[in-house]
This record gives structure tokens, C-alpha cells and sequence, in this order.
């Protein structure tokens, strides 16, 4: 939705509506890094690289409420702490895979195949914040705001800045399902009958409230009860104006412009992928809508005509509901209140925000047997008294006055004309921009070259990983044969990162090698009825700022200047189904069958366990179903495969590395973020070597590294190598975000090892019995014990020779 909300509001006249800054919530249907950088792709294709864009920022919210400068906007208010790590108390029900965040960060595979790519980019600690972009946008005033997503940003700014508050003109929001026609008696089967109920996918525990709001519900309230003017553009409104049949068609056949051709492919592609047969029913123009409605209200309040082309308006008394009742309890749902003496932020002890605050989507207060949910946080509800503020609501969209046309809605027509207008055409050439892009796929041809080691690299794309990576590549194939690369999309980086994998590879000329996408959840975190959406206990440990999945996701901004592949991330679609992106557990059952039984194999994954978990589970299946794969299988996996995994046990009371849950001061990072995934391997028949945390920090020396890298030929690749780690190192020495930057250094450790070939490293090992914490309280998730009661042993790397790592590696 994104492009086509921004061309309608780009091809506006610049006399009437003049866009001055864009900002990124970073909390609901997108994530940070890839957000930043398709902003900056569209704005270039229009010409307007002059728009600036903030997302996130490091500054916090103190357990006081003292609001720090540029708070990130990555959790809800109520949420937010110094840290840009933290639960999905509400983003829960925003999917981070297919049909959420992932199809939304890639705009379904479209965007990198048909975007040209300009010179904008994310670069740590340069990228401007959201909150300075908004500041300088609305000093600048006066101003209107157009609210398409959460409103943490906004709300945020204006506690922090409440001088500034009258800059702003007006406030245009799309959110809200204001008039529910379900009782709060209706059993589960009828609230999905009714018609104005909100858009959560598991309604079962709040069926009121429409995702905009939802995210974050103490900020729309706080935007609502800011005494600024509003006009609202709820699911009230803009369920009136689904992309039907008529609309589809017409629109196909008018694409006269680049930006309609790309918002239409964009369009087809949702269609495509739509899960059940009602696209065209339950497909809205939500945000366009929203656009039309808001630009044509403002047009009227300039020419004092009170009239709104597009929709039917009313005033109503609404409030947002930010907590349940009774008020005033202390359950331990609700940061406001629990556990102070003085509420944070001066809210009432027993008012509106002091009951109970939704948990997530399987919130036991807020489930009803047989009965829909009773949580109506977020829900924009028509209220009297003194909560009650007047808002100018769209209701209904207004029917076409051209009564001979087929298109049934008047903005439908105005939307097609907007898309289509000559005058400001988007730049189309994608060879301009990447004078080294080619759409032909590297394919090596390796003829009759005896290949070496069969290996698959189960990575989840941090810094290290990609590294690592590099390192695999270069080797030659009569030692290391990548068979195939297993992505964990639970762990550093968020899963539409993939496309950056392909790009790597596209760059070493390895397109031949298949990349299979993994899980979004740890094992056992997904919802029982809805997989696409699940808890995050163990991924929310990650930071989503600098540091963190916003770094990782764009490669500490270096992920633009890789030559672009064209194998992207794909959904299935009706029109080419099996063409989609294949997953981990597809690539590792195609590998099996490419090699010959008795062959043996080595994984080595830099990630959670969680792939390896679920080809464990899978074998045992088709053990079951397949007695021509077991014995494949069983010497693959249970004879002679081996793995190399990390862990930390704990030595001489050495901390681990999971810093940010410091309750938890022994476990790692990858065993913590799936740690039932980490018991299946560590119980199951496999070979394993681990190599501990330990000795990871022994090798992490950016300047030694880096010297080595220096005395090399410059190839490409370590040209590229030495760049990302020159700025890693200068990240940790500059700001405390980055002091866990000699982590991804540990990564690398792996490739090293398992190619081997330097006479000095000087590897010594030595079993032990372990088992990993799997259960219990968040104190002592993941940390790997000594068990003498444990059979099955793991071989530990002990010791190696730090400077001849260097060496190899640089020189590889």
C-alpha cells in the first residue's frame, strides 16, 4: 500500500498539498530497516529525494515517564523502556511472515524487481530519527498530519513537545471500527457475522478493534484527546470501497503511467496470494481512501464548502478504550500502574488507563468460552461525558455520479486518474540505476571437478553470518560443496532479509545454490489456530534499533551496494503455484535426495536451532510414512553427519551474552531463542561440535582481524569484508548500542573450522554431557548445564590458535 498511498499524495498539485517529511512507525506492518530503504526507492523513481525520512532513534521512556529525545517508535508507549527490545504485547496479531510483514517489507517479491534504487540509503547513527524529522517538519508550521499507521510517533512528539501542538492545522487518521453491531453477548460463530467489528485476525480475544489503533492504544488516545482537530477514516468508511471486479478491471486496463503499472502489479500480486476466494469482497482501499477523503476535506475547509467529494461524514463522541474494566486493579498487565506508587505518565489510579491492558492475542482475561472476546483495547468506541471528543468521521463511501459508468464508487474514478496523470512520470530504468545489474542468473559450471564436502549453512543473517558466508563461498568447491543455506527467521534479522542472501550469492556468481526460508517462531511460540501469528518471549530479546534487526536487516547499510539478483523472495500465487519461496525444511529434503544414500553431510548453522529442530521432527515422520528415505536419512542425520552449533557453558563463572534480559546472565543468544529447538538437537542421535562462547571471545579482535585483512590482496570480496568490519568496530567504539559487536566476530569461527587447512591452528577438543534449560522462568531459558546423568556426549572445542584464525581467514 505504501507506493500507491505515496504517488496519490506525490502527483497532488504543489500549490494545494505540499509533502514535507515522511516518518516510519516502525510497530506495526513493517519493519524499520526495510522500510527506510523502499521510502527512499519510491521517492527517488518521483523525483523527490528532497523528502526526508525518519525512523527510529535510541532514545527511551525512564520508569518515571521521563521521555528521552528520539524514542524509537518501536513499542507501544505503555511499552516502551531505554531499550529498543521488547515483547509484542499488541503487534501479535501482525504476522512477521507470509501475509504480514514479510509480504509488506518485500511488497510481495515486486518491490526488487521493479523499484529503481537511488542514492538514499540507511547508514547507522546517520539516519535522521523519526522525532527530529517530525520536529523540524512542524516548527516549521503551520501543518497537517496524516496518521497511516500506529500513532506511537506522533504521539510521542506530542508529550515531549506540547508547545508545538498548535502547528498542527488538522489530523487525518485511518483507523478505527467506531460502530460495532455485535452485543457483547454474541457467541463466537455470530461476532464473525457482524458487520462493523474490527480486523484483528484472532478475534476471539478483542473482535472491537481495527489494527491502526490497535498497536498502540495509549498513543491514539493520547493523538484523540489532544484537542487537535481530527477527521477519522475508520473500517466504517472504508469497508464501502473493496477492490471489486469492476474496479480490478478498469484499473488493469489503465496503466499509463510507471507508478500505475507498479501499484497495479503490486494490487494483482495481493490478489494472488489472497487465502480464500473473496478478495475482491474483503480487499479495501483502506489508506487510499484515506488519501482521497482527507485531500478533498481539505480542499473544502480552504474553499469554506463543508462538502467531501468522496464520502459521507458525521460528528461523532468517541474515546479510545486503553484498558479493561474493572479500573484500578493491578494484575500485572498494565506498566502504568503496577507496582507504583505514582502512575506513570500522572494517569488516574482508578481512571480510564488503570484496568487491565491486553497481554496478546491468547490473553486468558480477555477469552470467553463459547462467547466472543471481551479486551476492547484500541477499540474507537462512541462514548458521552467527559472522555467523549468530537470527531469528524467518514461513514460511507459515496456512490459514482457518472450513474453510467461501471465503477460504482466516485473515488475509484479520481483514483485512477490520480495514478495516471503524465505530469510527474517515475523514473523506470532499472539499468540506469545499477550499471553492473544483470537479470541473468551465475551459474558456475564445475564440469568434472571432484566435489568436496557436502555442507549446509543454517544462518539467521546477522553480521557474522553473512561473513561466514563469504568465507564458504571462497573456499574451493573440492573442499566445501554448499549444498544449500537454511535461513532462521527468528533470530537477528527479520525474514524478508533472504533477499540479501541472494544478493551475496548473486555477487559470488552462486545462484545455482538454494536458500530455504525457516520458521518466524521458535518452537512452541506459534498461535494453536492461526500459525502465521505467535508470541515472541525469545526473539524479543533482540533489539529492533540500531544494533539490532534495523542493522541486520540492511547490512549496517552496506546491503545496497551488492549487485542485485534476480532471484527474490516469492509467494505462492494462484497463477504459478509451487514457484514460491521454498522453505528451509523443501531445501533440505532436496538436497537429501540429490545426494547418493550413505553420503555423509555437515551442517553448520550461526543461528537458533530451530531449522535443524524441525528436520529432526520431519525425519522421524517420514521414517514412518517413506521407508525408501530412512535409510538416507538415518546416515545423513544419526551415523556420520555431524554439526557445528554454539552454545555457552558457563566456566569459572563467565557471563554469557544475552544482554538484553539481564536477569538471565549465563545463557546465549542462540540457544535462548529457541530453546526447545536446542534440546530436540541436543537429545537426538546427531554428532555434534560446539564451540562455546568461550573461545568465540578469544577470536574477537577487530584490530587483529582487520590487520590481516590489510596484508591481503584486495579482492572484491574481502574489500567488502574489511568495510563491514571497519564499521562494526567503529559502531562498538562509539556508541553504546554497538558495545556486542565483537559477537558477530565469534560467527565466523565456525567456517573457519570446519574448512580447516591451516597447519597452526592447533583445534583441541573434549566431550561433555550437556543439556539445555528448556522450560521455566525467563532467568535461566537457554543456559546449557553439565549433566553427569546424560548419555550422549558433545564434543567442545577447547582451545585454538587465535592469530593463525586471522590469518586463514583474511587469506581465504
Amino acid at each position: 500500500m505504501l507506493g500507491r498511498v505515496l504517488w496519490m499524495l506525490i502527483t497532488q498539485n504543489n500549490t494545494e498539498f505540499d509533502l514535507k517529511a515522511i516518518t516510519i512507525n516502525a510497530n506495526g506492518w513493517n519493519d524499520a530497516g526495510h522500510a527506510v530503504n523502499y521510502l527512499y526507492d519510491i521517492l527517488f523513481m518521483m523525483d523527490r529525494d528532497d523528502v526526508p525520512v525518519g525512523v527510529g532513534g535510541e532514545g527511551g521512556i525512564l520508569p518515571n515517564g521521563t521521555i528521552l529525545p528520539n524514542v524509537g517508535g518501536y513499542l507501544p508507549i505503555i511499552d516502551q523502556g531505554v531499550s529498543t527490545a521488547g515483547g509484542c504485547r499488541y503487534r501479535q496479531e501482525v504476522p512477521p511472515g507470509q501475509d504480514g510483514r514479510l509480504d509488506v517489507n518485500t511488497n510481495y517479491g515486486i518491490r526488487k524487481a521493479l523499484l529503481p534504487q537511488g542514492e538514499r540509503k540507511y547508514v547507522p547513527l546517520q539516519q535522521p530519527t523519526a522525532q527530529q524529522v517530525m520536529k523540524d517538519a512542524i516548527s516549521a508550521g503551520p501543518i497537517t498530519v496524516f496518521l497511516m499507521g500506529a500513532h506511537t510517533n506522533l504521539a510521542t512528539f506530542l508529550m515531549s513537545n506540547p508547545r508545538l501542538k498548535n502547528n498542527i492545522k488538522h489530523i487525518y487518521a485511518m483507523g478505527g471500527a467506531i460502530r460495532s453491531t455485535c452485543s457483547e453477548n454474541a457467541t463466537s460463530s455470530e461476532a464473525g457475522l457482524c458487520g462493523d467489528i474490527g480486523n484483528l485476525y484472532s478475534q476471539d480475544s478483542n473482535p472491537y478493534s481495527e489494527y491502526n489503533i490497535f498497536v498502540d492504544p495509549f498513543a491514539a488516545y493520547t493523538v484523540l484527546h489532544s484537542g487537535i482537530p481530527i477527521t477519522l477514516i475508520p473500517l466504517d468508511a472504508t469497508r464501502t470501497v473493496p477492490v471489486d471486479e469492476k474496479f480490478f478491471s478498469a484499473f488493469e486496463q489503465k496503466q499509463e503511467t510507471y507508478e500505475a503499472h507498479y501499484s497495479f502489479q503490486s494490487l494483482k500480486m495481493i490478489r494472488d496470494t489472497w487465502p480464500n476466494k473473496e478478495f475482491h469482497k474483503e480487499f479495501c482501499m483502506w489508506d487510499f481512501f484515506m488519501v482521497g477523503v482527507a485531500l478533498s476535506q481539505m480542499q473544502s475547509l480552504e474553499r469554506d464548502e463543508g462538502e467531501n467529494k468522496f464520502s459521507k461524514m458525521e460528528w461523532r463522541n468517541i474515546s479510545v478504550i486503553t484498558s479493561n474494566r474493572p479500573y484500578g486493579i493491578s494484575d500485572g498487565s498494565n506498566p502504568l500502574i503496577d507496582g507504583r506508587s505514582i502512575p506513570k505518565f500522572n494517569v488516574q489510579k482508578k481512571g480510564v488507563h488503570s484496568g487491565h491492558v491486553q497481554l496478546g492475542n491468547q490473553d486468558p482475561f480477555c477469552l470467553v468460552k463459547g462467547r466472543k472476546g471481551k479486551c476492547q483495547d484500541g477499540y474507537t468506541k462512541e462514548v458521552n461525558g467527559p472522555e467523549a471528543v468530537s470527531v469528524l468521521v467518514a461513514t460511507e463511501a459515496k456512490a459514482n455520479r457518472d450513474v453510467d459508468s461501471i465503477l460504482a464508487k466516485e473515488f475509484y474514478k479520481s483514483f485512477l486518474d490520480v495514478i495516471n496523470r503524465p505530469k510527474r512520470i517515475g523514473q523506470l530504468n532499472t539499468r540506469a540505476g545499477f550499471p553492473l545489474y544483470q537479470r541473468v542468473l551465475q551459474k558456475p559450471d564445475f564440469g568434472k571437478e571432484l566435489m568436496g564436502k557436502p555442507v549446509v549453512f543454517d544462518m539467521d543473517m546477522s553480521a557474522g553470518d553473512f561473513l561466514a558466508l563469504l568465507y564458504l563461498l571462497k573456499l574451493p568447491v573440492e573442499l566445501i560443496n554448499l549444498k544449500g543455506i537454511l535461513v532462521s527467521a527468528n533470530g537477528w534479522a527479520t525474514a524478508a532479509t533472504i533477499e540479501v542472501v541472494y544478493d551475496i550469492l548473486h555477487m559470488m556468481g552462486r545462484d545455482d545454490i538454494p536458500v530455504g526460508l525457516g520458521n518466524v517462531f521458535a518452537v512452541g511460540q506459534s498461535h494453536s489456530e492461526f500459525p502465521s501469528l505467535g508470541d515472541c518471549r525469545y526473539s524479543s530479546s533482540i533489539p529492533q534499533g540500531s544494533g539490532g534487526s534495523l542493522d541486520s536487516d540492511t547490512l549496517y547499510g552496506f546491503a545496497r551496494d551488492l549487485p542485485r539478483s534476480p532471484r527474490r523472495y516469492r509467494p505462492e500465487t494462484t497463477d504459478y503455484p509451487g514457484l514460491g519461496q521454498p522453505t528451509a525444511l523443501d531445501v533440505w529434503k532436496s538436497i537429501v535426495k540429490s545426494l547418493h544414500p550413505g553420503s555423509k553431510i555437515t551442517l553448520l548453522t550461526n543461528g537458533p536451532l530451530t531449522n535443524l529442530a524441525q528436520i529432526i521432527l520431519s525425519e522421524n515422520t517420514d521414517s514412518v510414512v517413506q521407508v525408501n528415505v530412512v535409510y538416507v536419512v538415518i546416515c545423513l542425520l544419526c551415523s556420520k553427519g555431524c554439526i557445528y552449533c554454539w552454545g555457552h557453558i558457563p566456566h569459572d563463572n563467565e557471563k554469557g551474552n544475552l544482554f538484553t534480559v539481564p536477569s538471565n546472565e549465563y545463557a546465549e543468544f542462540n540457544m535462548f531463542l529457541d530453546p526447545l529447538a536446542a534440546r530436540a538437537v541436543l537429545d537426538s542421535k546427531l554428532n555434534i561440535t560446539l564451540i562455546p562462547l568461550r573461545i568465540q571471545k578469544q577470536v574477537s579482535s577487530f584490530q587483529n582481524i582487520l590487520v590481516e585483512l590489510q596484508l591481503t590482496d584486495k579482492t572484491p570480496e574481502a574489500a567488502f569484508a574489511q568495510h563491514l568490519l571497519s564499521r562494526l568496530w567503529e559502531l562498538k567504539q562509539n556508541h553504546h548500542r554497538y558495545l556486542h559487536m565483537d559477537t558477530f566476530l565469534g560467527e565466523i569461527l565456525g567456517a573457519v573450522i570446519l574448512a580447516g587447512g591451516h597447519p597452526l591452528l592447533n583445534q583441541t577438543f573434549e566431550f561433555m554431557p550437556l543439556k539445555v534449560v528448556a522450560e521455566g522462568d525467563v532467568s535461566v531459558i537457554g543456559q546449557l548445564l553439565i549433566d553427569e546423568n546424560q548419555t550422549k556426549m558433545v564434543k567442545i572445542l577447547c582451545s585454538i590458535n587465535p592469530e593463525a584464525y586471522y590469518e586463514q581467514f583474511a587469506n581465504n
